[in-house]
């Protein structure tokens, strides 16, 4: 065994056998691979290792202000490119900007600001689209189909929209492109909570469908009870990389993460 392989196998028992080698499969969909990244001069994350795979499910989660969203953010070009690199389908794409980014196939859906609030259902639905010469109809129903409710109320304002609502509507525009890799930031923040079961149950149906999901998300109990695989970030860095499973019945993660 080398030293490294030691340490690892050490700070894996001391963690109570949590694994904490983010270790990236060369054949992912997206490979994030020793980036460095920040806003302006300030560095927030250091040295963080990622990956998604075809049609995978994979939450981040973590402590606030650990820099889970940062780590999403420069999948997307909303940070400051300091080191390592971002690839997705085989294409570097870190430091491009978000438009140079959806193109390559990837929709983001924020937590905040995530809907034209002036702007109908239909008319939001129509700006996920932008970047094509014309409005996809066949795009337009399958959201709708997928998401019942917004065509119900296709000319709504956003603005007037529950929580709830505003959320699938963001989804639904992301959605408009039929993206290979669906980036989601906290999307049950601000829910009640009787609708935040049903969320993650759309989440499902949109992964189970094929697009794959990278997710951050505070109500990390019920999201890595969901996901494939799960990165637990901390003040920046991988702390612990596992399926979701086994992160949730990990006993050190529990303690210092999920609140026993």
């Amino acid at each position: 065994m080398s030293k490294a392989e030691k340490e690892r196998t050490e700070h894996a028992e001391s963690t109570g056998g949590a694994k904490t080698d983010a270790s990236v499969d060369p054949d992912a969909l997206l490979k994030v691979e020793g980036l460095d990244a920040g806003y302006g001069d300030l560095q927030i994350l250091s040295d963080v290792n990622l990956h998604v795979a075809d049609g995978e499910y994979v939450t981040i989660v973590g402590p606030n202000g650990a820099g889970k969203s940062t780590v999403m953010k420069s999948v997307f070009g909303l940070t400051t490119h300091m080191g390592g690199t971002v690839t997705f389908d085989g294409k570097e794409i870190q430091g491009n900007l978000p438009e140079e980014i959806i193109h390559e196939g990837i929709g983001y859906v924020p937590q905040n600001e995530n809907v034209f609030e002036t702007l109908s259902v239909r008319e939001n639905l129509e700006m996920g689209a932008y970047i094509l010469d014309s409005v996809p109809e066949d795009q337009i129903q399958a959201v709708y189909d997928r998401f019942p409710i917004l065509e119900e109320r296709s000319e709504q304002k956003a603005g007037t929209m529950s929580g709830g609502q505003r959320q699938m509507l963001a989804m639904g525009r992301a959605l408009m492109l039929d993206p290979d890799l669906l980036l989601l930031d906290e999307p049950s923040a601000g829910l009640a909570p009787d609708l935040v079961a049903e969320m993650f149950d759309r989440i499902d149906r949109i992964n189970d469908d094929g697009t794959a999901v990278l997710m951050v998300e505070q109500n990390a109990k019920v999201a890595l009870g969901r996901c494939d695989r799960g990165y637990v970030v901390v003040q920046g860095e991988n702390r612990y990389v596992d399926s979701g499973e086994a992160l949730l019945n990990n006993e050190q993660v529990r303690q210092d993460f999920l609140g026993g």
